[in-house]
C-alpha cells in the first residue's frame, strides 16, 4: 500500500508536473503565468503526437470524463485537454467516441520538454483582481 506522502513525492518528479515546469513561467517580479501546453504547443506538434499514439477501444466509464481517463493513463488530470485535442472532441459532452486516440507519454514530454513556450517576462506585469 502506498501512503499520501510516497505517492506525492512520486508525482512530483513527473515530468507533467506543473512545479517541475514553473520556473520556465516566472516572471521579474515573481508571478506565475499558466502551465499547461498551450494550444498552440499541441497544435504545432499534433502530427508527431498522433504519429506516437496508440488507438484503444474507448470504454464508457470514461464518457464526458477526460480527466479519468488523462489519470488512468498518465497518472495526472491536466493532461485532459491534450486527450480531447488529439481525439477532435472540442466540449466535454461530445467526450463519448467508438475508439481513443492516447498518445504515449514519451511523446508528451519530448515536446514539454523544450518545446514549452517560454513566458516574455515584459508580458505580464500585475494582476487585477
Amino acid at each position: 500500500m502506498i501512503t499520501i506522502d510516497q505517492e506525492s513525492r512520486q508525482r512530483s518528479r513527473l515530468p507533467t508536473s506543473l512545479d517541475f515546469m514553473a520556473q520556465r513561467y516566472t516572471t521579474d517580479n515573481d508571478l506565475y503565468t499558466f502551465t499547461s501546453p498551450s494550444l498552440w504547443t499541441i497544435e504545432k506538434n499534433i502530427w508527431f503526437l498522433l504519429r506516437n499514439s496508440e488507438q484503444k477501444d474507448f470504454e464508457s466509464k470514461y464518457k464526458m470524463k477526460p480527466d479519468y481517463l488523462s489519470f488512468d493513463e498518465y497518472g495526472t488530470v491536466t493532461l485532459a485537454f491534450l486527450l480531447m485535442y488529439v481525439n477532435g472532441v472540442m466540449s466535454i459532452e461530445e467526450f463519448d467516441l467508438n475508439t481513443v486516440i492516447i498518445p504515449t507519454y514519451s511523446a508528451i514530454v519530448d515536446i514539454c520538454q523544450d518545446k514549452f513556450p517560454v513566458q516574455d517576462v515584459d508580458e505580464m506585469s500585475s494582476i487585477v483582481w
